[in-house]
């Protein structure tokens, strides 16, 4: 019943994109080149939703045909191939700057001084505002599909977390999965600060340490990247995330020796 009702509240379906536009991004996107006919089809129905429902505003001098729009929209969905275009929910608007942007940052502190400083930043994703990306750093991840960076899965994942009204690492879950997935996040980002904090040389990116929110930001471009380095590093968490975000592309290529677990069919409370 439920899903009827979404159904019914979303509308008609947009258009699948133009054939040739969708072969020019499995092309450009080893990710998507990678995925098998079903999920190929899901992620063209969401990447069309995308395109639908967002404004994807370019800032500048920059320009964006329809195949940047349609590969824009097709990474960024990436992660919604299990959740679903309900995690499209609740903004409206893609920034995309030429390359990386700098933003004015304000703090004040427990003596009740205001601290200002300037960041430069390549992606940005507001709770309720838009998602901001640098497509120079789009272009460069694309690139180099498996470095262990994706700035557009970053920061979906980061609208993803937010569906629940709390940035803290974990999106929307079934409480008795919330629970395990709280426990085992934790665990691992806990291990993993002390290893940032004594100075160690980690296999995911030292970033991750910031805060738990960027821990489950980071964890998924790996998943998306480069899965075989996040099983070895983190098996428990690659768990969680191939059961929230489904196979990685490209999954079948891993580790010599390494078993292939089953993973329950996700089931998400939204």
């Amino acid at each position: 019943m439920r899903a009827l009702i979404r159904r019914l509240f979303a509308g008609e379906p947009p258009s699948p994109p133009d054939p040739a536009l969708w072969a020019a991004v499995r092309a450009r996107v080893r990710w998507v080149a990678a995925l098998g006919p079903e999920r190929d089809a899901r992620l063209q129905a969401l990447a069309a939703r995308f395109l639908r429902d967002k404004t994807i505003t370019p800032i500048g001098e920059l320009e964006l045909d329809d195949a940047a729009r349609l590969t824009l929209a097709a990474v960024c969905c990436l992660p919604l191939l299990e959740f679903g275009e309900q995690g499209l929910r609740g903004w409206s608007q893609l920034i995309v700057y030429p390359d990386a942007f700098r933003v004015n940052r304000s703090h004040v502190d427990f003596a009740g001084v205001l601290h200002e400083w300037e960041d430069e930043l390549i992606g940005e994703a507001w709770d309720s505002g838009p998602l901001i990306l640098s497509w120079a750093d789009v272009q460069a991840d694309l690139d180099e599909p498996d470095a262990g960076f994706c700035v557009a899965v970053h920061e979906m994942a980061h609208k993803l977390d937010a569906l629940d009204g709390a940035l803290d690492g974990t999106p929307p879950l079934p409480r008795p999965w919330q629970r395990e997935w709280a426990r085992d996040f934790q665990a691992a980002f806990d291990g993993f600060v002390a290893q940032v904090d004594r100075g160690r040389r980690t296999a995911i990116d030292a970033y991750a340490a910031e805060a738990p929110e960027e821990f489950f930001a980071v964890c998924s471009e790996y998943h998306f990247t480069d899965p075989a380095t996040l099983r070895r590093a983190m098996p428990k968490v690659a768990g969680h995330l191939e059961r929230f975000y489904g196979e990685a592309p490209g999954r079948a290529q891993q580790a010599p020796g390494e078993a292939t677990a089953s993973q329950p069919e996700p089931d998400y409370l939204l």
